[in-house]
């Protein structure tokens, strides 16, 4: 079973690769495609907007296809669409390409999600989760960094050539590794709607989007705070993201054994854990060293919280866990997006870039008190159901 994760893996890798390495490639795109560094931008948003809104819709009409296939059919679609972004003639092509792709990541992850924990006994599946997602991490250490610098030596078309090229080592993978017959229940779209209106699957999903928030109002405007705030050269914030995505890489595998021993008191305890690293950034940011310590520790907590959230979606939404589990994608992906947003009003305000840990923290308090308010909710259900027994 561990060679079927590393094939998930691997996609996951390319998947996210091509999903964050346009933001180091966004002069050139711009400056090839005759557009504005604003307009290049809204590829990134484009991107976004696909997984938060195209990616539910394709998990519920592949919700009775058999799993493999529709693994290796995502796969193909996610070459696909790097193909045509490395071909794209002009802005519009490349837009329509990027959403072409990032149909297939959403999907992906929530399927694969749902797969990798079917793969395992039941006390490993938060762990084959976070072995599936060591692929985007690992994305983040090695894959951005590397396609970053092969766009700027052989031009931005290279590094989504390249990108294509792992999708297909990816696709020899899953067809060598996954089982022919994967397990899974015939789903019925009313039951995969159905699931859209349980209290605690709204709740969830609220928790994934407020723990995205948090990491990328603060995560986005990262450069900035290390150059102007700690003082790190160019070379040196490279060095001190280097230091984040080990935190990342660490952070999914602590995730994945908290989540198997202890889900909710895991969650808590993790997002509890990202709103204090993130208060004391605030202070730490001042000075190297204790910069450095607090961004590897802030990487552990931040993805930790990536396997657990996404095993609770699956438990709670078990009547449709494609749908849940690629909705959870869509919740991630939309927190990115709100959280950029939220940390660019804070710095327009003049707010000192210092401070802008607080935001995030801020935004992680409120994770806190809505797992806790779950929890609450939980154990007043759990009762209830005790008392009518």
């Amino acid at each position: 079973m561990p060679l079927a994760l590393l094939a998930l893996a691997v996609a996951a890798f390319g998947i996210g690769t091509t999903e964050f390495v346009i933001m180091g490639l966004l002069p050139d795109v711009a400056r090839d495609l005759g557009v504005s560094i604003p307009q290049a931008g809204l590829l990134i948003t484009g991107y976004a907007l696909g997984v938060v809104f195209g990616a539910p819709i394709l998990a519920i009409g592949t919700a009775n296809m058999p799993r493999r296939a529709t693994l290796l059919g995502m796969t193909l679609m996610f070459i696909l669409g790097n193909v045509l972004c490395a071909l794209a003639p002009n802005y519009v092509t490349l837009m329509a390409a990027r959403v072409i792709t990032a149909l297939c990541h959403g999907a992906f992850f929530g399927i694969g999600s749902v797969v990798a924990a079917g793969l395992v006994a039941p006390n490993k599946r938060a762990q084959a989760i976070a072995m599936m997602f060591t692929g985007l991490t690992l994305a983040n250490v090695l894959g951005v960094p590397l396609g970053t610098a092969l766009g700027q030596y052989a031009g931005w078309r290279s590094t989504f050539w390249a990108v294509s090229v792992i999708g297909v080592i990816a696709v020899i993978a899953q067809w060598v590794w996954l089982p022919k017959e994967i397990p899974m229940e015939k789903a019925n779209l009313a039951s995969e709607f159905k699931v859209l209106g349980k209290v605690n699957v709204l709740l969830a999903l609220g928790m994934s989007v407020l723990a995205s928030t948090s990491l990328f109002s603060v995560f986005t405007y990262i450069a900035p705070i290390l150059q102007d705030i700690t003082g790190v050269s160019p070379h040196g914030i490279t060095v001190m993201l280097l230091l984040f995505g080990v935190g990342l890489t660490a952070g999914s595998f602590l995730g994945g054994r908290l989540a198997d021993r202890r889900l909710l008191p895991s969650l808590v305890g993790m997002a509890l854990a990202v709103v204090l690293v993130l208060a004391a950034f605030s202070q730490t940011s001042q000075s190297v060293i204790p910069a450095a310590i607090t961004l590897v520790l802030w990487g552990i907590f931040a993805f930790a919280l990536c396997p657990i959230l996404q095993l609770l979606i699956i438990d709670q939404a078990h009547e449709a866990p494609n749908l849940g589990s690629t909705l959870n994608q869509s919740a991630f992906n939309l927190g990115n997006a709100a959280g950029a947003w939220i940390g660019g009003l804070v710095v327009a305000s003049g707010a000192n870039l210092a401070d802008l840990p607080w935001t995030g923290a801020l935004v992680g308090g409120l994770t806190v008190l809505t797992a806790l308010y779950f929890i609450y909710r939980q154990r007043r259900l759990s009762a209830a159901a005790g008392f009518a027994e």
